[in-house]
């Protein structure tokens, strides 16, 4: 895995060593970050965060500062390891279960403008509740939801869609999070 653009353009990344993590291709990264044009001072939050790639690269191309969840320790691992080869000190890596993360940021009234939520592909459908009902609770107003899961085995949200397209067997899905906050 390598940075197409910004910052780290042409710096590789570790992935967990584990077979428990899927990285999000480059080519999709790349037509992906193409998609949402700028994230320039964004507060980014990366749900089952893998390596960190999403989120790195939305640093590279100037977001302000990214939260990386994951409950793998193997993925928390990879991801310290990444930030602290690149020297990033904008971004916090949670090893946690996203839904109890998500219920805890919105207790705390937390927001962020760009979401990336790419679970493994196999938990996509079971997820989708979960993540309908807590995600527009830490949405920033204006804010964006990036899905990525498997063509055959969809992560469909229940809000605004604003693009998607298909990568072989990737599907990206993003979303307006217009929806008022509700309390998790």
């Amino acid at each position: 895995m390598r940075f197409s653009a910004g910052t780290y353009k042409g710096q590789r990344l570790v992935a967990p060593k584990r077979g428990s993590t899927r990285p999000t291709a480059d080519r999709v990264r790349e037509a992906l970050f193409s998609m949402l044009g700028s994230v320039q001072g964004d507060r980014v939050l990366d749900l089952y965060a893998g390596s960190g790639a999403l989120a790195i690269e939305a640093l590279s191309r100037g977001a302000s500062e990214a939260t990386l969840v994951d409950s793998d320790v193997a993925a928390a691992r990879a991801i310290r390891q990444n930030l602290d080869r690149l020297g990033i000190e904008q971004a916090w890596v949670v090893r946690a279960g996203v839904a109890p993360f998500l219920k805890n940021a919105a207790q705390r009234r937390e927001r962020w403008d760009l979401v990336f939520c790419d679970p493994p592909y196999r938990l996509a459908r079971r997820l989708q509740g979960d993540l309908e009902r807590l995600l527009p609770a830490i949405v920033a107003p204006k804010g964006r939801i990036v899905c990525e899961s498997s063509a055959r085995q969809p992560l469909h949200l229940g809000f605004p869609l604003v693009t998607e397209r298909h990568y072989g067997d990737t599907l990206i899905c993003i979303y307006r999070c217009s929806t008022t906050a509700r309390d998790a």
